[in-house]
């Protein structure tokens, strides 16, 4: 165990204490949350760059941290949209997120599973970090009504550049999706 899968195993560890966190509705315990998910968020940075620096990238890094982002954004959409903060037209950027992080997830298994290998663009970076602020500022905001606006904003923003590197992944994916169609086409 490497201290860049470390850091990832303990963002992993702290999401269900960041949610039962958020779930208890009072002030102090927010609060809680909101350091630990800070911690959590920061781990994602930490993580990559120990890896790179250090020359420690592995094959288990390069799986579970993918995984450690969905599980932390995934488990938060779901828990804001149980107590509420998720609410309106809010509910469908959770869902296009969602949708578009499991298409992804299924569309890199699909990938690997033929030795292809599909790296993580720099937009995609830019998304998670975007999410996490988002979801760092839906943490805040009962705390401090007054960016309830600008955590809408971000929010939207991250959804949009979301579904930008979705589409990203699929049409670089695309001539991968298609091959076998066409060579079946042509065997005819």
């Amino acid at each position: 165990m490497s201290l860049p899968n470390i850091l990832t195993l303990i963002r992993i560890a702290l999401i269900p204490v960041i949610i039962a966190l958020i779930l208890l509705e009072n002030s102090s315990a927010r609060w809680w949350a909101l350091a630990l998910f800070a911690i959590a968020a920061i781990t994602d940075y930490f993580d990559g760059m120990i890896a790179r620096k250090m020359d420690l990238i592995s094959p288990l890094g390069r799986m579970l941290d993918p995984i450690a982002d969905k599980l932390l954004v995934g488990a938060l959409l779901i828990a804001f949209a149980y107590e509420g903060s998720l609410d309106g037209l809010l509910i469908w950027a959770a869902i296009i997120i969602m949708m578009r992080e499991i298409s992804v997830s299924g569309l890199r298994e699909f990938l690997g599973a033929q030795q292809i290998v599909v790296n993580v663009s720099g937009m995609a970076k830019y998304k998670t970090t975007l999410q996490l602020i988002a979801l760092g500022g839906l943490i805040l905001s009962p705390l401090m009504t007054f960016v309830q606006p600008m955590v809408v904003g971000l929010m939207w923003l991250a959804t949009a550049i979301t579904l930008y590197t979705g589409y990203e992944y699929f049409a670089g994916a695309w001539p991968h999706l298609t091959a076998d169609q066409k060579q079946k086409g042509e065997k005819q």
